[in-house]
């Protein structure tokens, strides 16, 4: 079965070069959003298998994103990966603390990220 990622990410070389490992790698079905409402927005509407979550975006910051998504009944079974350039200042909480699947550091390789990504939800 094809898998639906939403890639949540500020920066648009980002979401391109995620969604072209995704797609290329994987086949799997991807949705980009800018900011942490358009994610909101597009979680609630499309029930995306899993959420790729920038945490350093404007407006509304990623940690402020994954706590709405978790409030909304609509989004909070989705499982959200956080991907961060600071993964170093999240180990002082734990994973579970944040109601996160994972932590992926960035840089990451786009071509490694669908095996990564099934990996830890279980999908292999």
């Amino acid at each position: 079965m094809t898998k639906s990622v939403l890639i949540v990410d500020d920066e648009e070389d980002v979401r391109a070069i995620t969604q072209l490992g995704l797609e290329m790698g994987a086949g799997w079905h991807v949705l980009t959003a800018s900011s942490g409402q358009e994610a909101l927005n597009t979680a609630a509407n499309h029930q995306p298998d899993v959420i790729l979550l920038d945490m350093m975006m404007p407006d509304m910051d990623g940690r402020t994103t994954l706590q709405r998504l978790k409030a909304n009944p609509l989004t909070q079974s989705i499982p959200v990966i956080l991907v961060t350039a600071k993964a170093q200042q999240l180990e002082g909480e734990s994973v579970a603390d944040l109601q996160v699947a994972a932590v992926f550091a960035k840089p990451f390789r786009p071509l490694k990220l669908a095996e990564q990504i099934s990996q830890t939800l279980g999908w292999i």
